[in-house]
């Protein structure tokens, strides 16, 4: 085993017919020939990659530095370095990438995004203001259809 990288031994395996159900975190490589109904994370692997073959699904979101799809995503994908989409795959989801390779046939439903371009996601409280609310303005209004000012 001269020159073989140790990070090729450690594989985990969703196999066809099986689903899982929950959240999944992993390091090194998963291969998804079955179904996972739930986020999938690496940690602590920053080549960490999933592979989800012609038979394989994902229903929730993935983030994994290096993301190869020839099957079926509803979710959205953040790959931190390369996203591979073969001529079967199927994602409803954004894609955030760095690079990307996309074969002839490869379906995305929702927005590819690469990652100098995203735009950090604001999660603001918006409060309406009632019509009972007093609301004092600092400055006056005019009100042009009158010709006069409020």
């Amino acid at each position: 085993m001269i020159g073989k990288n140790r990070q090729d031994d450690v594989v985990t395996l969703v196999a066809v017919g099986s689903t899982l159900y929950g959240s999944l975190s992993f390091a090194h490589q998963l291969y998804v020939n079955g179904r996972i109904e739930g986020d999938v994370e690496s940690v602590g692997d920053d080549d960490a990659r999933i592979v989800i073959s012609a038979t394989g699904s994902v229903v929730g979101d993935i983030s994994v530095p290096n993301v190869v799809i020839h099957g079926r995503v509803e979710g959205n994908v953040q790959a931190a370095k390369r996203v591979e989409l073969g001529a079967q795959a199927a994602v409803r989801g954004d894609v955030c990438y760095r690079l990307m390779e996309m074969q002839l046939g490869a379906v995305v439903e929702g927005q590819l995004l690469h990652h100098d371009t995203v735009v950090p996601r604001v999660d603001a409280e918006i409060s309406l203001i009632d019509a009972e609310d007093d609301v004092s303005l600092p400055f006056r209004v005019a009100d042009r259809s009158a010709g006069r000012t409020a």
